[in-house]
């Protein structure tokens, strides 16, 4: 028997999940960086332009696969590159309590 694949896991509930910035982090977005700061660890974390408009669209959309539709088609890529890139963002910004992805069904 082998152990699950649990980066493949991840990314397969992150891609219905609806993602959210939590209460205790705040961010301002900058021409050249968004910066985001966790109140309760008191760390601040800079964003390059494009996962500040990663974060944006995540905001916007109802789950981070929607998100990242209207980036690809915005931007003309491929939306698979374009998921793939973001599950890597929202791993790394859920690892630091940036982020919570809420993948309970919708009422």
């Amino acid at each position: 028997m082998t152990a699950p694949d649990t980066v493949s896991d991840t990314a397969a509930r992150l891609m219905t999940s609806n993602i959210s910035v939590p209460q205790h982090v705040v961010y301002r977005s900058f021409p050249s960086e968004t910066v985001m700061l966790n109140l309760e660890t008191c760390k601040y974390h800079g964003l390059n332009p494009t996962a500040g408009q990663m974060l944006d669209a995540l905001e916007q959309a109802p789950c981070l696969r929607d998100a990242a539709i209207a980036l690809a088609e915005r931007y003309g890529q491929a939306q698979s590159v374009i998921e793939q890139d973001m599950c890597e963002l929202c791993a790394l910004l859920l690892d630091r309590g940036l982020i919570e992805a809420d993948d309970s069904p919708p009422h």
